[in-house]
């Protein structure tokens, strides 16, 4: 178990029947990397007894799964590393949280954990839950839950002082590996010299340490271009960064979760990546629905924002590491543009289209 600081405490994450799903995202993107939690392990019983980074990705990360929280809560003492935090990694299709959950959180809670929940039901608003809650001294929190209008902001313009170069990960679809592939750019900046920061626009970059974040999803129509606007500027001004980060929600033709147009009019990226499924056929969740073809979406984005898509960025869901080559491959000859799996090989290919652009910006 990394032995490094973090922004809150042990936590175990609750994935019952969603891990290695696209509804178990949260709980994937928390395995992979998070600075706000040192996760101990994850909870679902469909793949106990594994490790969870060998199941979504094929590398251990040292974190076990568990068939229930007694099991998790036993292990975390044993080791030493007792449980302070219970948080919930489903990310269902409409952001409730099923039924059964609910006495998983109520056991959390006897168990004397803190509970975070990224879901549209909060917990704080449960009068059972949140009665209990008090009782054990345990504190809730509802990512999700949307800040008083009071501290909302709207558009300025100062998005134009921001000199830092811009780039926007976008997806043609939902669930698809926008705020993974992010991460990972940040980091290999990071890693290459420069000065990075991303903009969380989901509660799970939340849960895993973005500092300027925001949960574009429950906010207010109003104050979303003020918000993302907001963040990206405050993260300009209190860092000074060479590049900029923005994670991408929803797709800007997926029927249930059109996003990407307020990123791209608030926060005026110089660049898009655009991340994207081969084998996917229709938007996540809603058969019948075909996902628009990817020249029609790279198509779409350039028009909005008026710059370009400078690569795509796969997602390698239900292909082996031939077909990701293929499928790279495929990619160049339809849209001219260059395809990467980040997750897969790394972002040094990658990097070598990005930084030209952070150059040319600096210059």
């Amino acid at each position: 178990m990394s032995s490094k600081k973090v922004l809150d405490g042990n936590a175990i994450v609750y994935c019952e029947g969603a891990f290695n799903t696209p509804e178990g995202k949260t709980a994937h993107g928390l395995v992979r990397f998070t600075e706000r939690y040192r996760v101990l392990s994850v909870i679902d019983s469909r793949h106990a007894g594994q490790d969870a980074g060998e199941v979504i990705d094929g590398h251990p990360k040292g974190i076990p799964i568990f068939v229930n929280l007694e099991e998790a809560l036993a292990a975390a003492r044993e080791n030493g590393t007792p449980a302070e935090y219970f948080v919930v990694g489903l990310a269902p299709d409409g952001g409730r949280l099923p039924a059964p959950a609910r006495e998983d959180v109520r056991l959390a809670i006897l168990a004397g954990l803190h509970i975070d929940c990224g879901l549209h039901d909060f917990l704080s608003e449960d009068s059972r839950i949140s009665r209990l809650a008090h009782a054990h001294g345990v504190r809730i929190r509802d990512i999700r839950k949307t800040p008083p209008r009071s501290e909302l902001h709207s558009f300025t313009g100062n998005i134009e002082k921001v000199k830092a170069l811009k780039i926007a990960v976008l997806g043609t679809d939902s669930a698809v590996g926008k705020r993974t592939t992010a991460w990972i750019v940040v980091h290999a900046f990071r890693q290459a010299g420069y000065k990075a920061e991303m903009i969380g626009t989901g509660q799970t970059a939340w849960m895993q340490g973005a500092k300027y974040s925001i949960v574009l999803d429950s906010l207010i129509n109003d104050f979303v271009a003020g918000e993302l606007e907001h963040a990206t500027y405050r993260a300009w001004e209190e860092q000074q960064p060479d590049v900029i980060v923005l994670e991408g929600q929803g797709s800007l033709m997926n029927p249930a979760y059109p996003g990407g147009h307020e990123i791209l009019a608030a926060c005026r990226p110089d660049i898009v990546l655009m991340q994207h499924a081969p084998k996917r056929e229709e938007y996540d969740g809603f058969p019948g629905y075909p996902i628009h073809p990817l020249p029609t979406q790279i198509e779409a984005v350039e028009l909005l924002s008026g710059k370009p898509v400078v690569a795509i960025t796969i997602n390698h869901e239900n292909m082996s590491a031939p077909e990701v080559d293929a499928a790279a491959r495929r990619i160049g000859e339809e849209t001219g543009l260059p395809a990467f799996d980040v997750l897969l090989n790394g972002a040094d290919g990658l990097m070598d289209v990005l930084i030209p652009y952070l150059e040319a910006v600096k210059k």
